[in-house]
């Protein structure tokens, strides 16, 4: 089947799109986040209950956000103590959603130069998730407590759409769960309310191409593993 213009153009806007985890610091104007997000808000939910809430943070206050992560970060003890505001991962992990994790993350430390052994090299790597890996923009997304499994899945659809409007206008992202552990500081830092579930955090800019963990795409298995036709 021959591909129309409009066809190729969403399909590279999807297929392009993939976690980046080093930023140019170009600044993106808030009238284009804005805009991204009032497409991204065109995403299907549940009677229309548009059930996200998006917290954009620049400049000093991103800053801030910042340097209160690492400073629990690189203290163990205060590290361990924190506890998520939801479950993202599995308690149990099973085949074969543990070894998809796994590949990807010895892909990522394999490109780094990073072996098996070097805890130090890899936890400064994972601590570049809570400077939005240098990006110029960071953003939170919540959901209201009073909302059920459904809103999370709409959630999922605004997320999705955000990320492929981004890609629209040559932007990247990476949506990181790595701050789900730091609600309560995020929390006190951008006054996002207790009644509302923190779901995940995003990195928006422009993709630095010169540094070589931007090369990383991750695997994704062929449709005839994970889809049935009846």
């Amino acid at each position: 089947m021959i591909q129309s213009n409009e066809q190729k153009i969403v399909d590279h806007a999807i297929t392009s799109r993939h976690s980046m985890r080093a930023f140019l610091q170009t600044p993106v104007p808030r009238e284009d986040i804005e805009q991204m997000l009032e497409v991204a808000a065109r995403a299907p939910s549940g009677s229309n209950t548009q059930p996200w809430k998006v917290y954009v943070v620049t400049g000093e206050i991103k800053q801030k956000v910042s340097d209160a992560l690492i400073e629990i970060y690189n203290d163990k003890a205060q590290f361990e103590a924190l506890q998520e505001d939801y479950k993202y991962y599995p308690t149990q992990w099973e085949s074969p959603y543990i070894e998809r994790r796994r590949k990807v993350g010895l892909d990522l430390y394999k490109l780094l130069g990073l072996g098996r052994d070097d805890k130090e090299g890899m936890s400064a790597q994972h601590s570049r998730n809570y400077t939005f890996f240098d990006a110029p923009v960071g953003l939170f997304f919540t959901v209201d407590r009073t909302m059920n499994t459904g809103s999370w899945l709409d959630f999922g659809c605004f997320l999705q759409s955000f990320m492929i409007a981004a890609r629209g206008r040559g932007l990247d992202t990476c949506a990181q769960a790595a701050f789900n552990r730091f609600h309560n500081t995020i929390r006190a830092v951008t006054g996002i309310p207790e009644s509302e579930v923190l779901m995940c955090g995003l990195a928006l800019g422009y993709a630095d191409m010169s540094k070589i963990e931007n090369s990383l795409i991750s695997d994704r298995e062929p449709v005839s593993v994970f889809t049935k036709f009846l």
